[in-house]
């Protein structure tokens, strides 16, 4: 049986279809909906702290500052990633997520390296604050930012919108501690809670930023999808009927929830090409179904004439 080499990409819903573009307008008026909000909620607390000399206020705008630009980028990001692909750009540009995703993750280890200096800096000499007029801005703060983050829950799939979320998220948990640091100022005068509070939002937001760099570290290498298990994926494999071996096996994600694999499988030379197609077709839908990984290539090959493995396609049994 001559070798089959069969590219999956009509299986791979890559055009935008009808539900796909509904789902990208919809994330589009999301985000644009929350800059406006994000917008307003900075404005708020850049006058709250400068009014009521609060770092943590201050902080919590600078946090909210990298909500905004984070939320500009997943709006570009999302436009961006819709346009189709080319002949330079084979895969599009969905992968533009990813980056955008990344540059996030970076400012906002920046703005709590910067937010914990400054934090260490009062706790030695702390500063008087203003406790009511904190405890107004940032109750107004979580109030906007749930808003805001839970109503991008449905996109979190998506790892740009989902670090923009998580921007937003973590800026509403770090108004609620500025909100329980106005109340014990307000009625204790322990104007170092301002400071300890801005220290703990520096914390929160530099693990999640790292959570962030470690998600888009392992897609822009190419890695496995922390999701998919790859030794079950082979086995699941070598159980399809007609598949006698593999090997060559690569799994790695495009962008946030659209996963690849590419792979050898060796069957039986005495298999006619429309049987060959039968198991491709039967792999393509398995993977689809049980891994959700919509782009697979697979490269059929004569168990007399084997593909030989080099020394970067490894796997094989």
């Amino acid at each position: 049986m001559p070798s089959n080499s069969h590219a999956a990409g009509d299986h791979e819903h890559s055009k935008c279809g009808p539900t796909y573009c509904d789902h990208v307008h919809a994330a589009q008026d999301k985000l644009k909906i929350a800059v406006m909000l994000g917008i307003l909620i900075l404005l708020i607390e850049v006058a709250g702290g400068i009014f009521s000399n609060s770092l943590a206020l201050l902080s919590d705008a600078g946090h909210m500052l990298t909500d905004v630009a984070s939320l500009v980028v997943a709006l570009l990001a999302v436009r961006i990633c819709t346009n189709p692909p080319s002949k330079s750009m084979t895969y599009g540009y969905q992968r533009i997520t990813i980056l955008a995703a990344l540059f996030n993750a970076v400012v906002l280890i920046g703005i709590a390296v910067f937010i914990g200096g400054e934090a260490y800096r009062r706790i030695l000499h702390p500063q008087p604050v203003q406790g009511m007029v904190l405890f107004i801005t940032a109750t107004l703060g979580v109030v906007i930012n749930l808003y805001i983050g839970l109503g991008m829950r449905g996109e979190a799939e998506n790892i740009n919108i989902k670090s923009a979320m998580l921007h937003v998220l973590g800026d509403a948990a770090a108004s609620g501690g500025v909100i329980i640091a106005g109340l014990v100022i307000y009625f204790t005068k322990w104007y170092i809670v301002d400071p300890i509070i801005s220290l703990l939002i520096a914390l929160l937001v530099a693990v999640g930023a790292w959570r962030i760099i470690k998600e888009t570290y392992v897609i822009l290498m190419e890695g496995t999808p922390e999701k998919i298990d790859f030794e079950e994926v082979v086995e699941t494999l070598r159980s399809i009927p007609g598949v006698i071996d593999i090997h060559d096996i690569h799994i790695w994600s495009l962008t946030s929830n659209r996963n690849a694999m590419s792979g050898h499988i060796v069957v039986d030379g005495n298999l006619t090409v429309k049987e060959s197609q039968v198991i491709i077709h039967m792999i393509e839908d398995l993977l689809d179904n049980k891994y959700r990984i919509g782009h697979v290539s697979i490269q059929v090959e004569d168990i007399n004439n084997p593909h030989i493995n080099d020394l970067f396609c490894p796997y094989t049994k």
